[in-house]
């Protein structure tokens, strides 16, 4: 059962400056795809990670829609985002963020890709995983300076991903406190 001090509470203590430092980590990890960072300064309710929460924390307010998917989308962590981030919880299709597994958040087709007018106006998946490792997919593009590697779900459905450039989506993947980025920047090959 939830309490109201469960809501309340895993925010940042310090938000200006915590949220000042989260911001510059997931900066840094969306401008070099494939790095690993550490992010600290949130404990969202289950099933989100401390990194999903900070990234939620750091991006997320009153105009930024969201959508939890599966198992993520619970009271707890509705309410708890409600308070901290004022984020409107929307379906798919409306998201400017969306919060899940891979599973959950899968397939990638009906979320807001851009236009190309304006190829910002797309969603940015933040997608939990049982770990992060510097493993797996070679990373090439903008932000890497020869290769990076980063354990991937859903090679094929990326790569397509990658293919609608300047159009596409962003992915966040989170595990317990790190977080790596991918943006629709990054192209994918095999190890």
């Amino acid at each position: 059962m939830q309490t109201h001090a469960d809501t309340l509470g895993g925010g940042f203590t310090a938000p200006a400056q915590d949220g000042a430092a989260a911001f510059r980590a997931v900066l840094d990890a969306m401008s070099r795809p494939g790095t690993i960072v550490r992010l600290a300064g949130a404990q969202p309710p289950a099933p989100a990670s401390v990194a999903a929460g900070v990234v939620l924390l750091t991006l997320l307010d009153a105009t930024t829609p969201l959508h939890l998917a599966g198992a993520h989308d619970t009271p707890g962590l509705r309410d708890w985002l409600t308070f901290h981030t004022g984020a409107p919880l929307v379906g798919r299709a409306d998201a400017a963020f969306v919060l899940g597994t891979w599973d959950a958040v899968s397939p990638l087709e009906g979320y807001a890709t851009g236009t190309p007018e304006y190829p910002d106006r797309s969603a940015t998946l933040i997608v939990e995983m049982p770990a992060l490792s510097s493993s797996g997919l070679t990373l090439t593009g903008p932000g890497i300076r020869d290769t990076a590697h980063l354990n991937l779900p859903g090679r094929d459905a990326l790569r397509a991903n990658a293919r609608l450039f300047p159009l596409g989506l962003d992915f966040i993947f989170t595990a317990g406190a790190e977080c790596a980025a991918l943006p629709r920047t990054t192209q994918l090959g095999d190890r």
